[in-house]
């Protein structure tokens, strides 16, 4: 199983959503990567604050490099999450056909929230990426049950 974690930069929450179910799931049967809409920063490292909150949590996300989502996802990944709504926008809009956009979600309707938005914590202090990780972990958690 391939699962591909998408928000609009990849330094945030994608990067914090595949460290922590890489963290949960066998890697000999799961492979697991991340990816933005936006190629804002394509070769860096993930947000500090995201490598700290991950690396609180047991997680190390230090060695992640980000990547811009292509329509080639479509043909590497058999699930694809996305944190909120313009970002599952921007990913069905790249879909060739039905097949591609049937393998996209919104990451948190793995769960039972009303808002199943992961907010952007880019703007937001250390404590927003805490109650981010903590959206992430929950969704995670379930996902990696039913593989």
């Amino acid at each position: 199983m391939n699962i591909l974690m998408v928000c609009l930069g990849n330094i945030c929450r994608s990067p914090l959503a595949e460290g922590i179910l890489k963290h949960k799931v066998d890697s000999a049967h799961t492979y697991v990567d991340s990816a933005g809409t936006a190629g804002y920063h394509v070769g860096y490292p993930p947000d500090s604050r995201s490598i700290k909150v991950a690396q609180e949590n047991g997680i190390d996300i230090s060695q992640q490099r980000c990547r811009k989502f292509t329509v080639c996802d479509f043909d590497s990944f058999d699930l694809i999450y996305a944190m909120d709504k313009s970002n599952y926008s921007n990913i069905i809009g790249l879909a060739r056909n039905k097949k591609d956009s049937e393998k996209v979600t919104l990451l948190l309707s793995e769960i039972n929230v009303k808002n199943k938005e992961v907010p952007d914590p880019y703007y937001d202090s250390e404590d927003g990426f805490e109650k981010v990780f903590q959206m992430i972990d929950k969704a995670c958690d379930v996902i990696a049950a039913r593989l």
